[in-house]
C-alpha cells in the first residue's frame, strides 16, 4: 500500500516510517511534488489534520493522512495549543518556542501538560481520525539532544527524563504520535 503522509517534516516522517510496516510505503509531500505551505488555519488539531489530509487528496488524488500536534499546558489554558508550532512566532523554531514556554512558566508551580497529535486519514473516499494523548510535565530547563519540537521540556508521566532523552523506539511506544500512528496501523491492518 502507498500512502502520502502530508509534511515535509524530516523529523517527524522519520518517526512515523520507524514505525509502519515493511509493506505500506511512505510517500512525502515532496516525493509527490507538492511543495507548498499547506495553509493550517483551523482553530482546533483537529481541524489542521484534516485541512492538509483534504488539501493533499483534492490537489493530488492520493491516499494520505496528516498529522497536528499541540502541546497543552494547564497553568497557559491549554497554550500554546493549536499554536504550538509558531508559539514564538512564525519562524518556528523549536528552540524560540522552548524558550518562550519556559520563560511564561518562570515562577509557575502547575506545570502539567499534555501532547495531543490527531491524525486525519483520507482513504478511498473515507476520512477516520486517530488521536494520541500523553501526559506529563514541563521541566524547568531542556535537557536531551534526542526528538524535536518540545521534547527537551516534556516530561511524560512515570518516566523521570524528557522524550529527548530517550530511544526513537521508546518514544513511538510513549509518545503521543506513536499511540495515534499505532491506532492509524491497526486500522489499516484491519
Amino acid at each position: 500500500m502507498k500512502l502520502v503522509f502530508a509534511s515535509n517534516n524530516k523529523n517527524k516522517i522519520q518517526e512515523i516510517k520507524h514505525q509502519l510496516p515493511a509493506d505500506i510505503e511512505l510517500l512525502s509531500l515532496e516525493d509527490i511534488g507538492c511543495h507548498e505551505d499547506i495553509p493550517e488555519t483551523a482553530d482546533t488539531i483537529e481541524g489542521n489534520a484534516i485541512l492538509k489530509a483534504n488539501y493533499v487528496t483534492k490537489n493530488y488524488g492520493y491516499n494520505c493522512f496528516a498529522d497536528d500536534t499541540g502541546l497543552e499546558v494547564d497553568a497557559l489554558n491549554g497554550a500554546p495549543g493549536v499554536y504550538s508550532a509558531r508559539y514564538a512566532g512564525e519562524q518556528k523554531d523549536a528552540n524560540d518556542n522552548m524558550d518562550k514556554l519556559l520563560t511564561e512558566l518562570d515562577g509557575k508551580t502547575g506545570r502539567n501538560a499534555n501532547f495531543k497529535t490527531v491524525i486525519a486519514l483520507n482513504l478511498d473516499g473515507q476520512q477516520h481520525l486517530f488521536t494520541g494523548i500523553v501526559i506529563g510535565t514541563i521541566t524547568t530547563e531542556k535537557h536531551g539532544t534526542s526528538g524535536f519540537g518540545y521534547d527537551p521540556v516534556f516530561k511524560p508521566k512515570d518516566l523521570d527524563v524528557t522524550f529527548a532523552q530517550i530511544s526513537l523506539s521508546e518514544k513511538a511506544l510513549l509518545s503521543h504520535r506513536g499511540r495515534a500512528v499505532a491506532q492509524l496501523i491497526e486500522f489499516l491492518k484491519s
